[in-house]
């Protein structure tokens, strides 16, 4: 198979490389591309490049784009077990079963990743607070290690391989096939509450206060606010829908997304596009328009909504932007955010996406991102050096409060404070360096982050 020279970048556009990229259309190539150990040094997999740093990018070797691998294998219409390869994505698992009536167990805030990413990210979403990671509900995988063998990974079945691999970012091998568990539902709708908060303590009283209530449960936070607006937000908590509940004009239809019109970004905007003046204008009409009130909601508005806008990483510029999501645990969560986030208001440089979300149970992944706290993920854009002073004083901040910082995410993170945030690390090296001897599988992430030693 022949490689194709490319430039990739993670979603923030924040560190595009030459990539030497390689697309197999069944997985037999797959299995002759990985034979073949000269033809490159190390290779790491990609599905739809939705990670927003390098965490999917090896410039020193080869690439593997799983967008082909994207059979479906086997499907339980009793228990909602669905097989299938890598390479599926979440939009496909939403067409083809939302009409059946499952939806995802868990899912991120785009439908544009694949479960091959989901898994080596072991994603969380809105209801994390009540339901885990996407972990929860996978119940095997098979793993291509760096020695060539083929691995059915389960918690009962090489549990060391399937614990390292699920939050591994690709480290540990290719996934292959997995087979997880959908949520039943009856439509395509969600009853959600919407609810202002006037700062940060209102927005962590109303979580706590509330939360039980709900599945799902996030909020939109404006981050440019000071003072005693430090952290005003508007909470969306809601509920999967019955047909029953829903108004006359949409039970004909009840699993069936509303169409839009899809908008796309036909270009990187200028710099000064999004400056702090726009953002805060944005952000206050924002919050006075959401107020207090109960909606009936399709799936898309909710979970999706930057989905109708394509491209929309290009508002950011040539320059592009980075994803900070933090979490700091509940101890430390109320002093942790404040000053998180009065040092991202005094820099005036957060945009108008800032989400925030109560995190539940730990997950028993070796580098899973969640654990019980409170986590905020926001976007900044490339700004040089003025943007590396304010990542040095989040980090800071983060590190102070026994935080940690999202792999998947990351574009920027030091050695140093990855291995202070993730205690696992070292549980983490050994099991690779038995699945994968030679360190085939490595990213520009793994080598920013001493994760992957090469020698």
């Amino acid at each position: 198979m022949r490689a194709v020279n490319q430039v990739l970048n993670g979603w923030g556009n924040y560190t595009p490389c030459q990539s030497r990229v390689f697309r197999p259309e069944r997985i037999r190539e797959l299995f002759e591309l990985m034979r073949n150990g000269d033809q490159e040094p190390s290779w790491i997999g990609r599905g739809l490049g939705r990670s927003y740093g390098d965490s999917a990018l090896n410039p020193q070797g080869g690439t593997v784009l799983f967008e082909r691998l994207d059979r479906l294998i086997d499907f339980d219409p009793q228990t909602g077990m669905v097989t299938c390869e890598a390479g599926v994505t979440f939009e496909a698992l939403i067409r083809i079963f939302l009409q059946r009536g499952w939806f995802l167990s868990v899912t991120p805030g785009t439908k544009y990743i694949t479960v091959g990413g989901a898994i080596t990210s072991d994603i969380h979403g809105k209801n994390h607070h009540v339901d885990g990671t996407v972990s929860q509900f996978v119940e095997s995988f098979d793993l291509l290690t760096g020695t060539g063998e083929v691995l059915t990974c389960s918690r009962s079945e090489n549990t060391d391989a399937f614990w390292a691999t699920v939050g591994g970012m690709g480290l540990t091998g290719l996934i292959l096939r997995g087979r997880f568990r959908l949520l039943p539902v009856e439509s395509a709708y969600l009853h959600v509450d919407f609810q202002r908060a006037r700062n940060l303590d209102e927005a962590f009283a109303l979580f706590q206060e509330g939360d039980q209530a709900y599945r799902y449960s996030v909020a939109w936070v404006d981050c440019l606010a000071s003072g005693a607006s430090l952290g005003r937000s508007v909470l969306m908590r809601g509920n999967h829908a019955a047909v029953a509940e829903l108004p006359p004009r949409w039970r004909q239809s009840p699993s069936t997304v509303p169409l839009r019109r899809q908008h796309s970004v036909p270009f990187n905007f200028p710099d000064f596009a999004l400056n702090p003046l726009c953002v805060k204008l944005f952000n206050a009409l924002y919050y006075a328009r959401n107020r207090d009130q109960q909606k009936i909601v399709d799936l898309d508005a909710f979970f999706y909504p930057l989905d109708a806008l394509r491209h929309w990483n290009r508002m950011y510029g040539k320059r592009g932007f980075i994803q900070y999501q933090a979490l700091f645990p509940p101890k430390s969560s109320r002093s942790g955010m404040i000053a998180l986030l009065e040092a991202i208001s005094r820099s005036r440089m957060a945009s108008f996406l800032a989400v925030l979300k109560v995190t539940g149970a730990a997950g028993d992944g070796l580098l899973s991102f969640p654990k019980p706290g409170h986590t905020l993920a926001l976007d900044l854009p490339n700004t040089g050096s003025r943007l590396r002073a304010l990542i040095q004083r989040l980090d800071q901040i983060v590190l102070d409060h026994d935080g940690r910082l999202y792999l998947a995410k990351d574009a920027t993170m030091s050695r140093e404070a990855f291995s202070r945030m993730y205690e696992r690390l070292d549980e983490f090296r050994r099991v690779k360096a038995r699945l994968d001897p030679a360190n085939r599988f490595v990213s520009a992430q793994a080598r920013r982050l001493g994760i992957v030693e090469e020698g």
